[in-house]
């Protein structure tokens, strides 16, 4: 039997009533695009249980949303597709996957669906059109509309502040995350609907709404008629659940045990990669965390814990939250660096993305570093380049191109050099308001992992977030972290990255 979804993970967005005499409970997909791992979809499957009916899954994809691509729409086709498969047959279950082919044409769906909804089960996300799309959603259903966190190992409204560091967030995680990991969410949730009917999607509704013919994703679905832009093409990664967990296997075998040395290396595949389906919701970080304790527990990494898991989770409650990068997870140095990047660093930025509504704006930099760059926001600069020019890799520094490059054709920089990528902007830009607006610009329009919480905590990184103040002072930095393509070139092999990102 599932466990049952956590309060702490379910909100209410507005007053109405279930509807006992509905026909269905919906399952709105906007953001956890999966079927496995995921709280939201749990969520569903527990009240058509509980009311006696089946669940439909509308998994819509509008064409308005800010900087449409053929790139993003590609890897959410690629999902849909892997969404068809996977509930295919299933009982209980009827999938709606619509793409809209007009902007506005869509307008209207959740409503007619909503109609004859018992209840409105939706995933909560804290960033990009999402939030304002859940609260005009709350005033047009004319049911109870919930939406639940399956964003991350904490729930995110678990805390009651922002934390200013990562040291700060990590001693807070290692206090609670025993506590958290003792529920989590099925593998898989639809297991529940077993002896229920699939329900029927009213006529009206696909008439108006017809179902997208995925045809398998990539192959088969044409987006040339969609308004988009058709300039930035897909990249050779692949949407969707199977493609994720396929990349999450190649990392555990092949990679992970290199991750502690080599990842800062722009030559070597050793990052996990997995920012890309993270972001459109693909793969949990449940099914990452259980498949790299399944991976370590065989390696004999965790002292017992392929023989008992329960024992393992104990041991992390008797572990001292002191904040420390390595130690408190029991496994390998590579294992450790890489959870510290998975759990701490990208639920940091889903924590200051629920605490502040500003978290994308410059002036939710700390005050240290604000004060730091207008001090010296008329200090001479180098070099000064306007948005086409950074856009087009057009500047005087070749490792700067390349990563550029590498953005612009594979919606990915090397972790390491992203961090160059952002603090270069800052010193060839007219004040670091502009740097900030250039990196959110460049960022959002090519990288499969942007429009995120931690797209913004790595920009803003860039710019002093999460981080304190340096010495010496410099010119344009003040006292922010400096960096430099010279010292990065001595710091880490960059020779075939250069050779491989040209032109």
């Amino acid at each position: 039997m599932m466990q049952t979804v956590p309060a702490a993970r379910v909100r209410h967005l507005n007053e109405r009533p279930v509807n006992s005499d509905g026909d269905y409970v919906l399952y709105w997909m906007t953001s956890y695009r999966r079927t496995r791992r995921n709280f939201a979809l749990q969520r569903a499957v527990e009240r058509a249980v509980e009311l006696g009916v089946g669940l439909v899954v509308l998994e819509a994809l509008r064409c308005d949303y800010p900087w449409a691509s053929d790139r993003f729409h590609r890897f959410i086709i690629d999902g849909m597709a892997d969404n068809a498969a996977a509930l295919a047959g299933r009982s209980g279950v009827t999938y709606l996957p619509y793409v809209e082919r007009s902007i506005g044409h869509g307008r209207g769906l959740l409503g007619k669906l909503g109609d004859r909804a018992c209840v409105v089960v939706t995933d909560d996300y804290s960033n990009f059109f999402i939030p304002r799309m859940l609260e005009v959603a709350a005033g047009r259903v004319g049911v109870l509309l919930e939406a639940v966190d399956s964003n991350g190992l904490a729930p995110v409204y678990g805390t009651e502040k922002d934390y200013p560091s990562a040291y700060t967030f990590r001693r807070y995680l290692q206090k609670n995350l025993p506590e958290f990991l003792a529920t989590v969410p099925a593998d898989d949730p639809l297991a529940g609907l077993a002896g229920l009917s699939a329900p029927e999607v009213p006529a009206e509704v696909l008439e108006r709404w017809p179902r997208a013919e995925l045809n398998g994703g990539e192959a088969g679905f044409d987006l040339a008629g969609i308004p988009i832009d058709h300039d930035i093409g897909p990249t050779e990664l692949r949407g969707g659940q199977r493609a994720a967990e396929a990349r999450l296997e190649a990392f555990l075998r092949h990679r992970l045990s290199r991750y502690a040395d080599e990842r800062n290396q722009p030559e070597e595949e050793v990052a996990s990669g997995l920012s890309p389906w993270l972001h459109f919701g693909h793969i949990s970080t449940h099914t990452i965390v259980d498949r790299l304790v399944a991976h370590e527990g065989s390696a004999s990494g965790i002292d017992g814990v392929a023989a008992d898991v329960d024992a393992w989770l104990a041991a992390l409650g008797e572990r001292p939250a002191n904040g420390k990068r390595s130690g408190w997870w029991g496994m390998r140095p590579s294992a450790e660096a890489f959870l510290d990047q998975l759990v701490t660093w990208r639920e940091l930025g889903f924590n200051m993305a629920v605490h502040r509504s500003d978290f994308r704006e410059y002036e939710s930099l700390p005050g240290w570093a604000r004060n730091t760059l207008a001090e010296h926001v008329d200090d001479p600069r180098p070099h000064v380049y306007s948005l086409e020019q950074f856009d087009g890799a057009e500047t005087h520094d070749e490792l700067w191109n390349a990563a550029q490059r590498q953005l612009r054709r594979e919606g990915v920089i090397h972790n390491y050099l992203r961090m160059l990528w952002g603090k270069k902007i800052l010193e060839w830009t007219w004040t670091p308001h502009e740097a900030a607006d250039v990196m959110i610009e460049l960022n959002n329009r090519y990288a499969l992992d942007g429009r995120d919480p931690n797209s913004y905590s790595g920009i803003y990184w860039c710019l002093g977030r999460y981080d304190r103040p340096w010495g010496p002072e410099r010119p344009i930095f003040g006292k922010i972290r400096y960096m430099t393509s010279k010292n990065t070139a001595r710091k880490v092999r960059v020779g075939e990255y250069l050779e491989r990102y040209a032109s």
